[in-house]
């Protein structure tokens, strides 16, 4: 394990790196609420992602009703069809307003799945639309000094390092990360975070990243509402969900919990200043 110091007298709590608190609806909104809401949770915050312009201003929303519960990112998730050139502009416009009060830009990054998914039915899928899309808020990243939230996986990843480097951005977090040796030896020495789902507690290559990775760029999230496997089947994917992950990593690591905690918080300190 690499050595890191640890003040193990600090209060456990925890940090949900990554959620799309716009896509709960009903029960599972409720219950979402009831846990921003109680704070005798060992929750400090969590790090609400976007969509698009809509759900942008729907994070935006939940931000405001729980400041400093919620920290928003905004931006377009890249899996799923190419905005118009209007609404791209639309986007950023309103995001160039809004800077001040983001957390991060996020989540963007390469439709990794659009296009597998588009090979295995014979179809054309161009990805520099997507990359010259990515750009603009790489650049807007570097230029507001923000964390940067990707979904860039196997071979995108090393296109979005490319990217990141060109424009100098240090704080970038790859959440629910996969790759190769070489990608994640450069992202590692960039300095660049990644995050954890509970699937680290059933996946053999999450586990296997889990142990490579330097434990001071790391950090746990549930991508929510996402549903998981394992123990978790049949169970509705909330942020207190961090603190299982959290564990396992402490298992791997050969850390106490308390230990991973305080490490893990740390962590999501450094990356998001909060």
């Amino acid at each position: 394990m690499q050595s890191s110091h640890v003040d193990i007298t600090k209060k456990s709590a925890y940090v949900d790196a990554h959620i799309h608190l716009d896509t709960y609806s009903g029960a599972a909104q409720a219950a979402i609420i009831q846990l921003l809401e109680d704070d005798t949770l060992p929750l400090d915050y969590v790090v609400a992602v976007s969509m698009g312009l809509k759900s942008s201003q729907a994070t935006q929303a939940w931000a405001r009703r729980y400041p400093q519960r919620v920290l928003p990112a905004y931006g377009f998730h890249p899996e799923q069809a190419l905005p118009t050139d209007a609404e791209v502009a639309e986007l950023l416009a309103w995001m160039d307003v809004h800077q001040a009060e983001m957390a991060a830009v996020g989540e963007v990054g390469l439709p990794y799945y659009e296009r597998e998914a588009a090979a295995k039915q014979g179809n054309v899928f161009s990805r520099e639309p997507y990359v010259e899309l990515l750009e603009q808020f790489v650049q807007r990243a570097a230029a507001w000094n923000k964390p940067i939230v990707l979904h860039a996986v196997y071979d995108d990843a090393p296109l979005v390092c490319d990217l990141l480097e060109r424009h100098n951005v240090r704080k970038a977090h790859f959440h629910w990360f996969k790759g190769d040796a070489d990608t994640v030896e450069r992202m590692a020495a960039n300095g660049y975070f990644i995050s954890f789902t509970p699937d680290i507690t059933y996946e053999e290559d999450i586990q296997a990243l889990a142990r490579r990775y330097p434990i001071t760029q790391v950090m746990t999230e549930t991508d929510g509402p996402w549903p998981f496997e394992g123990e978790f089947t049949g169970t509705v994917t909330v942020p207190t969900m961090v603190r299982d992950v959290a564990a396992y990593w402490a298992r791997l690591q050969r850390i106490t919990e308390q230990e991973a905690a305080v490490l893990l918080r740390e962590n999501a300190r450094c990356c998001y200043g909060y």
